[in-house]
């Protein structure tokens, strides 16, 4: 696969709620292309995660 197709599934992935997969294929498409929009992508579920605090949802 390309990185173009490795960044597009991970958007879809992202799209359907499963961030783990979409994160393993934006790292495939930046292992590929360094200059991918995957680095942009990959960024921006990385500052999800950091915001996200499960404690303060499940008390």
């Amino acid at each position: 696969m390309t990185a173009q197709e490795y960044y597009e599934r991970g958007n879809e992935y992202r799209r359907q709620g499963n961030y783990q997969e979409a994160l393993n294929n934006y790292m495939e498409a930046i292992a590929l292309d360094p200059e991918s929009p995957a680095v942009h992508a990959k960024q921006m579920l990385e500052d999800i995660y950091n915001y996200y605090c499960k404690d303060m949802y499940n008390p």
